[in-house]
């Protein structure tokens, strides 16, 4: 994770364990993957701790918040650059996808003024391709 103000804080079992899970999973992840997660490292890890600790790897700017449209609010690590995200309706885990395409200047109508974006796709994952063929 970056390097920052979250140094000053200390480093419990339980932000260690979840620092990890973001770098061992490259995708968007719930509070329930990161929790599933996190207590393979550490067994006590509850939800309560999972939600400080994501505010403050948030505000410490190593982790952003996005808004999935069907499962809510999702965690990933800040630094990759503006991308979006593809959604598998089999295993439904959301996956990273690289870049933008969308040319925000021309994309809203006359006299709006767009903040952010978010993309969503939407099929299947080639893991799960696999085994519906």
């Amino acid at each position: 994770m970056k390097k920052g103000v979250h140094n000053l804080r200390r480093n419990t079992s339980q932000r260690i364990a979840i620092e990890k899970v973001f770098r061992e999973h490259e995708r968007p992840l719930g509070v329930d993957e990161v929790l599933t997660y996190g207590r393979k490292e550490v067994n006590s890890l509850n939800k309560a701790t999972v939600y400080r600790n994501l505010k403050m790897l948030i505000d410490d700017g190593c982790l952003k918040r996005i808004s999935h449209p069907f499962f809510g609010t999702l965690y990933e690590r800040t630094g990759k650059g503006h991308h979006h995200h593809f959604h598998c309706r089999k295993c439904n885990r959301a996956f990273e996808l690289p870049g933008c395409a969308l040319k925000e200047d021309e994309a809203a109508p006359k006299g709006f003024v767009i903040e952010d974006h978010e993309i969503y796709l939407f099929g299947v994952c080639p893991s799960c391709a696999k085994f519906t063929k």
